[in-house]
């Protein structure tokens, strides 16, 4: 039987999932956003993009679900005095995990930038020697 309402395109039945290079995009939105002062702080941090953490990361953090891990800060942050810069050194990197984001972002009601945001800035916090602990205290002060 057919129907009797004309048919609608909602705009997503033609859409994928944001690759790669769409994830570099939003991130770099949301450095070019960050205040300077936090900017300048960040030095030289690399940001990295990956479908999923590598097995031995995964296994170095005793994570058996791959979708359990978001982004990740690899590196020695300020408190531990990565502002020193030493010969052979690989820089501070932040790393991003499109799948699990994306996984994530599908059951919560924010929005794809949204996630990204808040994961690059969960890790930056990282990078400034803050813990998980301190991130979640911080972020239950300001939704007060």
């Amino acid at each position: 039987m057919a129907s009797v309402r004309p048919i609608s395109r909602s705009g997503w039945s033609e859409r994928k999932a944001p690759e790669l290079a769409d994830f570099e995009q939003m991130a770099s939105e949301v450095l070019a956003g960050l205040p300077d002062d936090v900017l300048l702080r960040c030095g030289h941090i690399q940001i990295s993009l990956a479908d999923y953490a590598p097995d031995d990361v995964l296994d170095a953090l005793s994570i058996e679900d791959p979708h359990d891990l978001l982004g990740l800060f690899e590196g020695q942050g300020l408190a531990q005095g990565s502002d020193i810069e030493w010969s052979g050194q690989m820089p501070n990197r932040i790393w991003l995990f499109r799948r699990p984001i994306l996984d994530y972002w599908a059951a919560m009601d924010d929005t794809l930038g949204e996630v990204v945001a808040h994961v690059l800035i969960h890790e930056i916090g990282h990078h400034f020697g803050l813990s998980d602990q301190d991130m979640e205290r911080i972020e239950a002060a300001t939704d007060r």
